[in-house]
């Protein structure tokens, strides 16, 4: 098993580092299995990332009681994470010369963030409704099930976390996740922002396997911080967390 530890300063400064030149475009001589998967991963954690930024920034929107298209289709969703994506990586998602497996795969993940756009316009254009309950979170969940329908034997997206602040079930991790999260992405020597990443297996199949830690901002706090133990305006008992706290993983698994 190779094991690779990776500080995430940026997702673009990754990407740089395991293939000189792959930010234009440009196929890169003697790159190894690793390092595409890697830069395939970080892409699809951004992808990801950018889409859910979107739905954060326009909850105020999404929980409007006022009914009528708010215009928030996957087309538009995808318009505004493409401009964050762009500032994280240096390219659009999809662009020429890109690696034929990543292309597919971050295609499969702008149908699957329509697809669940597109499903959920009843609830965030409901009249009379105030708190909707599509955050974040949940669109982040939606997207990865609807990306695994559509390519899951080739590779998975998870949004993971330490199992004492699981919420869904469909989120706990799975033992190696589990192990990771505890041995190394809690540790107090870990250093935080590090990405870390292993050639093993996942459900009997040889897979590069990737997580990536996400920190609690001030704006996660209203549902994940104190006091611990009050009910959240989405119903949950908050996790007691503080600003910086390790709040969750997303964990890409390319098949191999």
């Amino acid at each position: 098993m190779r094991k690779h530890r990776i500080w995430l300063h940026s997702i673009a400064a990754i990407v740089a580092l395991c293939a000189s030149g792959v930010l234009t475009g440009l196929p890169v001589r003697g790159q190894s299995a690793d390092e595409q998967d890697m830069e395939t991963a970080l892409r699809l954690a951004s992808l990801l990332r950018s889409a859910r930024s979107v739905i954060a920034s326009n909850q105020d929107l999404i929980n409007d009681p006022k009914g009528g298209d708010k215009g928030l289709t996957g087309d538009h969703v995808l318009e505004l994470a493409t401009v964050a994506y762009l500032k994280a990586n240096g390219t659009p998602p999809l662009h020429d010369g890109q690696d034929p497996q990543e292309a597919r795969l971050i295609e499969a993940q702008m149908q699957a963030i329509r697809a669940v756009m597109a499903d959920n316009q009843a609830t965030i254009n409901a009249d009379g409704v105030g708190f909707k309950g599509f955050v974040p979170a949940v669109f982040g969940r939606l997207v990865n099930e609807k990306f695994a329908g559509l390519v899951g034997t080739e590779a998975q997206v998870k949004v993971t976390a330490p199992p004492d602040l699981i919420r869904n079930r469909k989120a706990i991790p799975d033992a190696w996740e589990t192990r990771i999260i505890a041995d190394d992405l809690m540790s107090q020597d870990w250093p935080k922002g590090q990405v870390y990443a292993e050639l093993t297996d996942l459900g009997g199949k040889p897979a590069y396997r990737v997580l990536v830690p996400e920190y609690y901002s001030a704006g996660c706090l209203s549902c994940h911080g104190e006091p611990k133990g009050e009910i959240d305006v989405t119903g949950y008992p908050k996790e007691g967390g503080r600003e910086g706290d390790l709040g969750g993983v997303i964990s890409i698994s390319i098949f191999r």
